[in-house]
């Protein structure tokens, strides 16, 4: 018998791989914008103040970075020549801008974090009318940081006799002639950090109030029928982990509002530098080589450091505060 030969059917047979039309994915992908175009139109004017005041200005500086540019002239290319002169041979940036900066951030970061947190849950046992008050007499320090400046603190720290501290301290006899508050080097970087920590109540502190204010009661009733015994173990086990998006928020704006912070210490000892240095910080450094000595490329240089500073701080408090599903 000779052998029977299988023809497969037209069901059985493979069909064709489909040909790859990219003239039909991008009419698909432009119905679909298209669809979509009132959502555009909403986001557009976010997009562009973003692109204009955020990406172009980033993009800018980091360009600029890599020049030596004195304002007047044409930038010339210098590479990485900014960066390298300064990690090696800025000896102000690494012996008093970075430790200064750091020092700062680190004491009025978690410091004015930390009052935050505690006033805001203060707060949020307040009568609905008393929290309203207690609140924008608590922010209200925030909103006038300029003008409590200008008007309280250089007279309250003024080196003469008519300054409320030397006048009172005089009175008292506790000081023998006027002390000059804000010129001393072993005073500025404390009353830079007191009046941080006093002016601390910011948009951390209402996004905490808001955070803390808005947990389920429930929560509360559940938690003393589970064992809860006592406000500190509520605040630990049930306040924290049902605030933690607006704690982050909060640390983020906190830390990052701290790093980037410069102007405090040339307001009171009215000089840039500072004393000696003892209140120089990173925006400090910017301002004196952009405003003063005109090597924009230069500072420029310093601001990227400070971005890359800045995003690290970002990313660690998203690591210390994220939760899977929560953020």
């Amino acid at each position: 018998m000779s052998e029977m030969k299988i023809v497969p059917s037209a069901r059985t047979r493979a069909a064709p791989a489909p040909a790859f039309r990219p003239a039909s994915k991008l009419r698909t992908f432009g119905r679909e914008l298209w669809a979509d175009r009132y959502s555009y139109l909403f986001l557009a004017p976010f997009v562009i103040c973003f692109t204009l005041f955020i990406v172009v200005p980033v993009a800018m500086a980091m360009l600029l970075s890599l020049t030596h540019f004195n304002v007047i002239e044409f930038p010339k290319w210098a590479g990485l020549a900014n960066f390298r002169d300064l990690l090696t041979q800025d000896d102000v940036f690494y012996r008093y801008a970075i430790p200064n900066t750091f020092l700062y951030a680190v004491i009025c970061g978690p410091g004015g974090y930390a009052l935050s947190f505690l006033l805001a849950w203060l707060v949020s046992q307040l009568p609905n009318r008393a929290k309203g008050i207690y609140t924008l007499v608590l922010y209200s320090p925030s909103m006038t940081m300029g003008v409590a400046m200008a008007v309280v603190w250089m007279i309250v720290f003024s080196g003469d006799r008519l300054g409320y501290l030397n006048s009172v301290l005089l009175e008292w006899g506790l000081i023998d002639q006027p002390k000059l508050w804000t010129k001393d080097k072993d005073l500025l970087m404390p009353i830079m950090i007191g009046i941080t920590l006093w002016s601390s109540m910011g948009v951390g502190f209402l996004a905490m109030l808001a955070g803390i204010s808005n947990v389920n009661k429930e929560l509360y009733e559940a938690g003393k029928i589970d064992g809860i015994r006592s406000r500190l173990q509520e605040i630990w086990y049930i306040t924290i982990p049902s605030v933690k998006p607006q704690m982050l928020f909060a640390a983020v704006m906190t830390v990052v509002g701290t790093l980037k912070s410069g102007g405090l210490g040339a307001q009171l000892s009215e000089t840039n530098p500072t004393p000696q240095y003892a209140g120089h910080l990173i925006l400090n450094h910017i301002d004196d080589y952009g405003f003063i000595r005109y090597e924009m490329g230069y500072a420029a240089a310093i601001s990227v450091v400070l971005l890359v500073l800045m995003y690290a701080v970002n990313r660690l408090f998203t690591k210390l505060f994220d939760s899977k599903g929560e953020l």
